[in-house]
């Protein structure tokens, strides 16, 4: 086994984002294609090096200079993020250099190294092109919000003659609201192998799954989710339990609203928060979005959705590719 340790006598510097260019000419590291490692927040979060020779010093990223010539770089860039690190601290735990240079691995011949590594390569690349997909159809998706919300695109009826002269309507004229008492989960001990999803309506989304089975939303799907303090938002279409009692669920008044057109319409409102407060009621209800007639709603929608499914498609194949990976590295160095 080898120890990280014995990577050069350099193994131990400290780096950082922060780039001295006034340094540059007086220390040779880190060079590109070396080793940076988080040593605090995401631990162990490896990177290779491939800016311009520079000074950093910045105790948060461990850098290694490898100059041991039985370890390629590119080997050990991999092996670096399958390897457990016993992290020290309190509440922030930290990797530190005695930690990481305790640290043993094995490692096959100089050709096996190279052949394992060009095979994670493809892989990486073949990652980075999936994320470059995904990337461009969220961007065709925000380009044609941007045009249609601009009625710089208007559809044409089954004639091909345009849809009416869009209105605007406020929300609370459209939607209903609904408190979320009675689809409140009781227990937050979550477990993948629970059914039923627990949703907030903020950035994290998907909380956990619950095995609860009384007072769930699923009768009057789809619906928008709505976070009273923070007004953030979301589509959903499939039953859950919520987990906040400041999320309402808001659903349209009439079969003439397309609730998919809503929730993209709500994305255009630039609504500021002043303060730490309920909105729905006070505030955002009141808050006026286009409202086309409901064939063009439903066009728009429809269209939309389109991008939606494949955005969504993508990210599943994504999702593929990243556990591949993971496999593929825990079970070619054992």
């Amino acid at each position: 086994m080898y120890p990280i340790g014995s990577f050069g006598k350099k193994a131990d510097a400290f780096i950082s984002k922060d780039i001295y260019l006034d340094y540059k000419k007086r220390f040779s590291f880190p060079k590109k294609g070396d080793i940076l490692i988080s040593a605090a927040g995401t631990i162990g979060r490896t990177v290779v090096y491939n800016g311009e020779d520079a000074y950093y010093q910045d105790s948060n990223i461990i850098w290694i200079d490898n100059d041991n010539s039985k370890i390629t770089n590119q080997f050990l860039y991999y092996i670096l993020q399958i390897v457990k690190y016993n992290t020290e601290g309190g509440t922030i735990q930290r990797l530190y250099n005695k930690i990481l240079k305790s640290t043993k691995f094995y490692a096959p011949s100089l050709k096996e190294q190279f052949k394992l590594s060009c095979f994670l390569q493809l892989i990486d690349l073949r990652i980075q092109t999936q994320n470059k997909i995904i990337e461009d159809y969220k961007l065709l998706k925000k380009g044609m919000v941007q045009k249609l919300f601009k009625q710089e695109i208007r559809f044409k009826d089954e004639k091909g003659y345009p849809y009416p002269k869009w209105k605007k309507r406020k929300l609370v004229e459209i939607l209903n609201y609904e408190q979320p008492t009675k689809y409140l989960v009781s227990d937050t001990e979550y477990y993948d192998n629970y059914q039923i999803p627990v949703l907030t309506a903020g950035k994290t989304f998907l909380l956990g799954y619950t095995n609860e089975r009384d007072g769930i939303f699923e009768n009057k799907l789809p619906t928008i989710i709505f976070d009273d303090f923070t007004t953030a938002f979301k589509y959903v279409d499939f039953p859950f339990k919520a987990k906040s009692s400041a999320m309402k669920m808001l659903t349209p008044k009439d079969k003439g609203v397309n609730l998919k057109f809503v929730f993209e319409a709500m994305k255009t409102i630039k609504f500021p928060l002043a303060e730490h407060k309920r909105y729905w009621i006070s505030e955002y209800q009141h808050e006026k979005i286009p409202s086309p007639s409901e064939e063009e709603q439903q066009k728009i929608a429809s269209n939309l959705s389109a991008i939606d499914k494949k955005i969504e498609l993508e990210t599943n194949l994504l999702e593929i590719l990243n556990k591949q990976k993971r496999y593929f590295l825990q079970n070619l160095f054992i």
